[in-house]
């Protein structure tokens, strides 16, 4: 009884940590590095007849060349609220348009900016270390919670707490690592 207590606590904490890195991955793939990816647009949501529409819903975007994004939209119609979108957006990129696709070029980043972006990756890192260490927390809790309604022993809690220790350090140790890529391919010249 009690080891199957400790394996749904640490079941779930594994998927709220899981969690917590997915998250992490897909905030960090919107950061522009001085690469083209289809992920920057990601963020990006078109007004598509009164409803926020993903840019990829809408159009197939590919990477014709490393620094060069092309948008091409299902129906030409929508060209123009494509272009609008990514205007809009944050990206701080100009779209060029020939009627039929639009053209986004990366451009190289700067020192200063790729600073900032790698303070930023640093931030969002830290907020996932965070995340993972409020579920530790969370489990330990319920660990503890288990002891004193006496469904699980001192030691079962001991142990329980080891694993759930074991758990949060295999995950920060990943979004470490997640972090360190993102910082490396911002910084590469």
């Amino acid at each position: 009884m009690s080891n199957e207590v400790i394996d749904e606590v640490k079941a779930e904490a594994k998927e709220r940590m899981e969690g917590a890195v997915k998250v992490l991955k897909h905030d960090l793939a919107a950061i522009r590095t001085g690469r083209a990816s289809p992920a920057l647009l990601d963020h990006v949501k078109v007004d598509y007849y009164g409803t926020p529409t993903p840019i990829n819903q809408i159009a197939v975007v590919t990477v014709p060349e490393p620094r060069l994004l092309a948008i091409r939209p299902f129906s030409p119609g929508d060209l123009r609220m494509i272009e609008k979108a990514i205007l809009n957006s944050d990206l701080g990129l100009n779209p060029s348009n020939d009627g039929k696709i639009i053209r986004l070029a990366i451009p190289q980043l700067t020192e200063e900016r790729r600073r900032e972006l790698a303070k930023q990756v640093r931030k969002r890192v830290e907020e996932a270390r965070v995340a993972v260490r409020n579920v530790r927390r969370d489990a330990i809790s319920d660990l503890r919670d288990f002891e004193k309604e006496s469904m699980i022993t001192e030691d079962d809690l001991r142990w329980g707490m080891d694993e759930i220790q074991k758990l949060t350090d295999k995950f920060i140790e990943e979004i470490d690592k997640i972090g360190e890529q993102k910082i490396e391919e911002i910084m590469e010249v």
